[in-house]
């Protein structure tokens, strides 16, 4: 599952018995050596789909994590891109990773974006409408059912007119896979451990919906669309692995009629 340079048991141990953001304060250095770092397969077919819809001029990252995402965006954005996570030391690791921390607002190198870090909660983004394009990767099963229509509503504070929210969904398993089983064990073993232990550790697998997610962000204010991922095939009932969800500022507010 983790390779010989990922964490060990201990660690891992450590860190669920943590809060979140200590939690990946203390598993950033080893983050990208575990199955949580999201697979270069899907950031690779998340670039290509979003790469038909640009030109961006600036992106976020949301709950960047080490960084991987702002990598995408560095693909993506003529002008800056900012990354922004509650965990300092996953800030710290994005920073040597990506190589760019110490550029200022506005400044690039050969045409490339400039490249921002932030530390703030997902929940209160320190930003106007300063985006054309926000991506996520992973990071929805730290939240809570009820805290997707105050997530969302952020993430629309943060764009423009036109922008766009985006972010990749894997197909749930099959009922009776084995994988079915680890995940619905997974959320099980964490519900417990929160009721018995505090500070929480919010990380459920099952609890982000896409049915759900849907009508959340279309109470936002935002346009739905789903684009299925080709890279990674259909299932038995045709259905695609992997889609992405592509949530859309409308341009303008049509006007609301009133009657006499």
């Amino acid at each position: 599952m983790f390779s010989p340079e990922g964490p060990s048991l201990r660690e891992l141990a450590v860190q669920a018995l943590s809060s979140v953001e200590r939690g990946y304060d203390l598993l950033a250095p080893k983050f990208d050596h575990t199955p949580f770092r999201t697979p270069d397969a899907v950031l690779d077919a998340v670039t290509s789909s979003l790469a038909r819809s640009g030109p961006y001029d600036d992106g976020l990252d949301l709950c960047c994590g080490t960084g991987a995402g702002v990598e995408v965006l560095a693909e993506l954005c003529r002008r800056s891109v900012v990354g922004v996570d509650f965990s300092g030391g996953m800030l710290e690791v994005a920073r040597r990773r990506v190589g760019a921390g110490e550029r200022r607002a506005g400044e690039s190198d050969a045409g490339e974006p400039s490249v921002g870090w932030v530390r703030a909660d997902a929940r209160a983004l320190p930003f106007a409408s300063a985006f054309d394009l926000v991506v996520s990767f992973g990071a929805f099963g730290h939240f809570l059912p009820r805290e997707l229509p105050g997530l969302f509503a952020q993430v629309h504070s943060v764009l423009r007119p036109g922008g766009r929210f985006a972010f990749p969904v894997v197909a749930p398993p099959s009922p009776g896979s084995v994988a079915y089983w680890m995940l619905l064990g997974f959320d099980a073993v964490m519900r417990v451990r929160n009721a018995v232990w505090r500070p929480p550790f919010v990380m459920y697998y099952r609890a982000f919906r896409l049915g759900e997610v849907r009508r959340e962000l279309a109470r936002a204010g935002f346009e739905v669309e789903l684009r299925s991922l080709p890279e990674f095939g259909r299932r038995g009932d045709g259905s695609p692995r992997v889609r992405m969800v592509v949530a859309r500022r409308p341009s303008r507010v049509e006007p609301t009629r009133s009657g006499c």
